[in-house]
């Protein structure tokens, strides 16, 4: 039981009386939440004591960290202006990797890609074509980049699948990293004049890399070259590129072929979306230490591989529904 003039355990201290007219509390307060002040603050973004959870590490968004600006001096309570404390130091810069283009940093980190078409309900009702747009995620569904076609009405309802693009990938802050240009080619297996190819330029007006159809009876084959159009790797499909209830796999290998090291993978939606629309969803996977240029490369593959073998197939189910 505590004495007569002394607050109990379960109470709240009281201020004790100081000379001065000041009072402060029985025992030292720690000071919480401001660290030491030389000490540099931690990135935007972050918060100071969050925890993830176990199975979901932190993935940092693409982009540069904006330095922190610098924080009013304070003072401490009844000291006066006794001197200025020392400055909060800004955000170190985020070191970039020798070579990589501006807004790619994350590809250096991750080894598997997921796009996912949106759907359009203008295509699903009337099976009027519009440009397509699609989110590109990491492996734990969080969106890091997002990509839309770019072209004319005319071109895209009266040259369907084999239409001419530009598509523009931009990060989360809205910066274009990634152009797709896709010339007019027309379809056919017996002509080399008029295999399908797809440039990929990162920054835009920088080539990296291309995408290029190879000649073969039967076979989807493609190279995928550099920015000197010399081939550094291959990709090769099934003989019958559709996905019945199932995923279609595009096989990524060496440029002299042999062992897969990755691939493109066309991913079953389900039965409505397949036959109804034109929506698809694919998945990426590449070496982790594979070129980030290339990284950006074997997007531009899929995208051309989507538009080849996928969106001619949603078209033809579109129009069977609309005048059935």
């Amino acid at each position: 039981m505590s004495g007569p003039g002394y607050p109990s355990p379960n109470q709240t201290p009281y201020p004790m009386p100081q000379p001065g007219g000041y009072s402060m509390p029985p025992y030292p307060m720690p000071h919480g939440g401001y660290g030491d002040p030389n000490q540099a603050p931690p990135p935007v973004g972050f918060h100071m004591g969050y925890q993830p959870s176990p199975d979901q590490p932190v993935m940092y968004q693409p982009g540069p960290v904006s330095p922190v600006p610098q924080q009013a001096p304070m003072h401490e309570y009844g000291a006066g202006n006794v001197g200025a404390p020392a400055a909060i130091s800004p955000a170190p810069p985020v070191s970039v990797p020798v070579g990589v283009p501006p807004g790619l940093e994350y590809l250096t980190q991750i080894d598997q890609i997921l796009i996912h078409q949106k759907v359009e309900l203008l295509e699903a009702f009337i099976g009027f074509e519009t440009n397509n747009q699609y989110e590109i995620k990491n492996s734990l569904g969080q969106k890091i980049y997002k990509a839309k076609e770019k072209n004319d009405c005319c071109t895209r309802n009266c040259c369907g699948s084999l239409r001419s693009f530009d598509m523009k990938i931009k990060d989360n802050m809205d910066r274009e990293v990634i152009r797709l240009v896709r010339p007019f080619r027309c379809a056919t297996c017996w002509c080399p004049c008029c295999l399908q190819e797809m440039e990929v330029q990162a920054p835009p007006g920088t080539t990296v890399g291309y995408v290029v159809q190879d000649w073969h009876p039967c076979l989807p084959k493609f190279s995928i070259k550099g920015a000197s159009r010399e081939t550094l790797m291959k990709l090769e499909g099934p003989c019958f590129a559709c996905n019945c209830c199932g995923d279609v796999h595009f096989e990524l290998k060496g440029k002299d072929g042999g062992k897969s090291i990755g691939r493109i993978s066309k991913q079953w939606s389900g039965l409505l979306k397949e036959v109804f629309t034109d929506t698809d969803n694919f998945g990426i996977q590449f070496p982790l230490d594979l070129d980030v240029k290339m990284k950006a490369v074997l997007m531009g593959a899929c995208f051309l591989i989507d538009f080849m073998f996928f969106e001619k197939v949603g078209e033809a189910n579109q129009r069977n529904t609309v005048f059935s």
